[in-house]
């Protein structure tokens, strides 16, 4: 598994999130069968440059925790079989590693801050959710309704439990 990190903002992060971001990502990746080794870009960014994105690709003008960007277009989640078409599978995979491509997720952690001390849990696990959150968006979930919803929610909160990142942390900011 490949991880380009890029941390454009100034929040001091007081944990290991360049770890904890490859653990979430392998769990994740596990726990939804992937059979490919796989490739993700993670970007950390403050609110302002998320309001932009938000702005400029979903017409949504303020400021919100996370975008993903999904590099494949699934016919249902995580059903790798769309892959196996050789047109999909030539935009799908890096030609140099033969890694699936799966996106971007962009973190605001300005914004993660802030729901961290909202929902009275630590900056680690509000970050750590963010990133199974948009994974599962990469792997073509989503939660426009309430079905799907509660799929995400059950996957994120499993993936969570399986790395022992809880709402309890001791580290709270």
């Amino acid at each position: 598994m490949t991880l380009n990190l890029e941390n454009e903002q100034d929040y001091k992060i007081p944990f290991d999130y360049e770890e904890t971001a490859k653990q979430v990502i392998r769990q994740v990746l596990t726990s939804e069968k992937c059979p490919y080794e796989a490739e993700v870009n993670l970007t950390f960014v403050d609110n302002e440059e998320i309001h932009r994105l938000n702005r400029e690709f979903r017409q949504i003008d303020r400021a919100t925790d996370v975008l993903s960007f999904p590099m494949t277009d699934w016919e249902s989640p995580a059903d790798y079989s769309c892959l196996e078409d050789e047109e999909a599978s030539a935009d799908s995979f890096n030609p140099e590693t033969g890694e699936l491509l799966l996106g971007d997720i962009v973190i605001s952690v300005e914004r993660a801050a802030e729901q961290a001390k909202e929902y009275g849990h630590s900056l680690k696990r509000e970050i750590a959710f963010l990133i199974a959150h948009s994974m599962l968006h990469l792997l073509g979930y989503d939660h426009m309704v309430p079905e799907e919803a509660a799929v995400m929610e059950g996957k994120q909160e499993a993936a969570l439990q399986a790395l022992g990142i809880t709402r309890d942390l001791e580290d709270r900011l």
